[in-house]
């Protein structure tokens, strides 16, 4: 017993991770498929950090462990659990639907480890439904937000940069982030997609 455990009697020690094994990190892969959508990469580097907390805990081989890891994915790619394109254009398209920007997504997507191309094609398929995209997601932000034309009246000269900056730090062009904020009333901004 250390001298920390002595100190504070009946607080539990917390027991170090669990030994890596391949029916394990099954198990850990489908138990976080079931609660997460993901990427292949992003999979990988959940299920590597096992391996590694194993291999400094217990002493396992991390090459092997990394191994393991691979084969697992490779066989969640083949039988279609784990597809990163699916993944790419759910994502893409659940954030346009929240406002947004198409540098916000592609940096969000590249972040999972899903590569270029997917990126783009997703990003494609989320922009189709609309025929200005930006200046669409700009117009959900801002209402979530309540900027620009959802600002009471008498707020929103005041306010006009602290809005333009907000839509700017969400990854909106200048451009865009201008025509929304500077649009008289919402009633403007409703052709712009489903607001």
């Amino acid at each position: 017993m250390s001298e920390k455990e002595a100190e504070t009697p009946g607080k539990r020690t917390r027991p170090g991770p669990r030994k890596v094994t391949p029916k394990y990190l099954e198990n850990a892969a489908l138990f976080y498929l079931q609660r997460f959508a993901t990427s292949a990469a992003n999979l990988r580097r959940v299920l590597m950090r096992k391996v590694e907390r194993s291999a400094r805990f217990h002493g396992t081989d991390p090459a092997e462990g990394a191994q393991w890891v691979d084969a697992l994915i490779a066989r969640f790619v083949a039988s279609q659990l784990l597809d990163d394109a699916l993944y790419a254009e759910s994502r893409a398209q659940s954030l346009r639907r929240r406002g947004a920007s198409g540098r916000t997504i592609a940096l969000s997507l590249r972040q999972k480890g899903v590569e270029g191309e997917i990126i783009d094609t997703a990003m494609a398929a989320a922009d189709e439904a609309e025929e200005k995209p930006e200046l669409a997601a700009a117009a959900r932000l801002a209402r979530k937000r309540r900027l620009g034309p959802w600002r009471a009246a008498e707020g929103r000269r005041e306010a006009r940069e602290r809005d333009l900056a907000a839509l700017a730090r969400a990854g909106f062009s200048y451009d865009v982030a201008l025509a929304v904020i500077d649009a008289e009333g919402p009633a403007d901004l409703e052709g712009e997609g489903s607001l």
